[in-house]
């Protein structure tokens, strides 16, 4: 388990494990997410929320684990705009490392702003 800060003063985080991650990878969540500007912002976690209840309305959507998701994590009372960065994040190096086997690359990723 890991702890991503959700805000820029450090004082809120959300607990994000690797079967959250897997799930990210999955359901390609964040694939075609973040637009060309490549800026994280509340417009994009909207998008992002919209997009999963949209699977979970679907009789696809019926999966434990997306609806576990978004309880622990996107629907989270503290996941704002920053969080949301450092899932991004923390789902590119988790990438990186190897621990998936899907086969989706981060290049959509790259040359975005997440410092």
């Amino acid at each position: 388990m890991t702890k991503i800060q959700a805000n820029s003063s450090g004082t809120r985080s959300i607990d994000v494990t690797d079967e959250h991650l897997q799930t990210i990878e999955d359901y390609q969540l964040f694939r075609d997410l973040i637009d060309s500007t490549g800026y994280v912002d509340e417009e994009v976690l909207n998008k992002l929320k919209l997009n999963i209840r949209s699977m979970l309305e679907s009789e696809s959507g019926k999966d434990k684990r997306l609806l576990d998701l978004c309880l622990d994590v996107v629907y989270h009372p503290n996941m704002k705009a920053f969080g949301l960065q450092q899932l991004v994040t923390l789902f590119i190096n988790w990438k990186n490392r190897g621990n998936n086997n899907l086969g989706m690359t981060t290049r959509a990723f790259q040359g975005t702003p997440f410092n």
